[in-house]
């Protein structure tokens, strides 16, 4: 039987992105997106996930189990505390997308540099990040950059370049002091052809993400 997923959302910013990529890595899955961008616009109003943005995340992952899915994504670093807490509630994995970029991360050095472009990413990044090393029996020291304004640019704007300017300067300070770098946000992948330059390792969860979800279905 065909196997199926879903992936839920906070914004549209990496919708295609991903649908592209679980095409390319696997293909013979049916891929269903469930998107509200109302609920990036109230984590950030209020500095971290309401009891309205966790309460709708619920709603959509049991409609994602409705739907007959074999596994289901959660697309956003700024609810991925959200998604573990429904975990117990849904029949189904749920695999957050950034889980195995902070599992590489701690794989590859001691010094991880975390760079985010939204402040409510920063807590939950560094805290799966430490949990990553402390499953794994490994100590690590973490420096967090935040790039103030730049996913506003970004979404709001449409500022690809100076959004990238900006966290690209970001990126390159992170990398002089620090063994790899975590770009915290799926958005931030629009950075990687001007990686190229950067000696150490810079790591970013899409790419990632969908391969854990081909792990999980077994394909």
């Amino acid at each position: 039987m065909k196997k199926s997923i879903a992936i839920v959302q906070t914004s549209a910013v990496s919708s295609a992105e991903l649908k592209a990529l679980c095409e390319e890595i696997m293909p013979e899955v049916t891929v269903y997106q469930i998107i509200d961008d109302s609920l990036i616009k109230e984590v950030n109003a209020n500095g971290g996930p309401t009891y309205g943005v966790k309460r709708r995340m619920y709603n959509y992952f049991r409609q994602a189990e409705s739907l007959g899915v074999d596994a289901i994504l959660n697309q956003c670093s700024s609810v991925g505390e959200v998604a573990d807490a429904i975990k117990p509630f849904v029949s189904v994995p749920v695999v957050k997308v950034d889980e195995a970029m902070a599992e590489k991360a701690v794989s590859l050095g001691k010094k991880i540099a975390v760079v985010a472009t939204v402040p409510t990413t920063v807590g939950p990044s560094v805290r799966l990040v430490e949990q990553k090393a402390k499953e794994l029996g490994k100590e690590i020291e973490i420096e967090t950059h935040l790039v103030k304004d730049a996913m506003m640019i970004l979404i709001e704007k449409g500022d690809v370049e100076t959004h990238n300017k900006m966290v690209l300067g970001e990126v390159e300070a992170a990398a002089e002091t620090c063994d790899v770098v975590v770009l915290a946000q799926g958005s931030m992948t629009v950075l990687l052809p001007l990686l190229g330059h950067i000696q150490k390792p810079v790591l970013t969860s899409p790419r990632l993400g969908v391969e854990r979800v081909k792990e999980v279905l077994g394909i």
